[in-house]
């Protein structure tokens, strides 16, 4: 079994030249993709939020991440706004701590939150309040997280390319070639 660390590092070169901006960057993927791939392969549902301007890249995931043509097993992820409809209307403290109560409910505590966006998004408080949460982040330093800058005129193609990568990540994580040390 592989380092995740090592084994990243050799999936980024052998994507050549397009990934090459990810491997300066391999150490803040692996420890944040690291803690990520643990959760799913102990069963945990994935909650998916990102900030308006990547709810195309939500629909994206959601959409290939368990399609047709995958040869893994299913993988328990949902939109935050597929179980509450109103969440782009959340604010304050105690509506926030209602929908965590809604999640922590549903999921009997096994989830965690995926988020995709601007740091200062309010769609990220409710992630932001869980330790254990996966962040592709933009223009904020955060703990646990994977930073990109909003402004980057080659952030769409980068996300696709950070999915493509995780999804690898996930079909080698579930077969046994790399430890993630669960």
């Amino acid at each position: 079994m592989q380092d995740f660390a090592q084994w990243s590092l050799d999936a980024i070169r052998e994507e050549g030249g397009s990934l090459s901006w990810l491997e300066e960057l391999r150490f803040d993927w692996t420890a944040t993709t690291l803690q990520a791939l643990a959760q799913i392969l102990g069963g945990k549902t994935i909650v998916l939020i990102t900030d308006e301007k990547r709810k195309w890249f939500e629909h994206y995931i959601l959409s290939n991440l368990n399609g047709a043509a995958m040869e893994r097993p299913l993988l328990p992820v949902v939109s935050i706004d597929s179980l509450y409809a109103h969440y782009n209307h959340v604010s304050g403290g105690d509506m926030i701590d209602i929908v965590d109560d809604l999640l922590s409910i549903s999921f009997k505590g096994d989830y965690f939150c995926w988020y995709i966006g601007r740091g200062d998004d309010k769609r990220a408080d409710i992630a932001k309040r869980k330790e254990n949460s996966y962040y592709w982040i933009f223009d904020e330093d955060f703990g646990n997280s994977f930073k990109l800058k909003s402004f980057d005129p080659y952030l769409d193609i980068k996300l696709l390319q950070l999915y493509r990568l995780l999804n690898a990540s996930l079909n080698a994580a579930m077969f046994g070639e790399i430890d993630v040390g669960e």
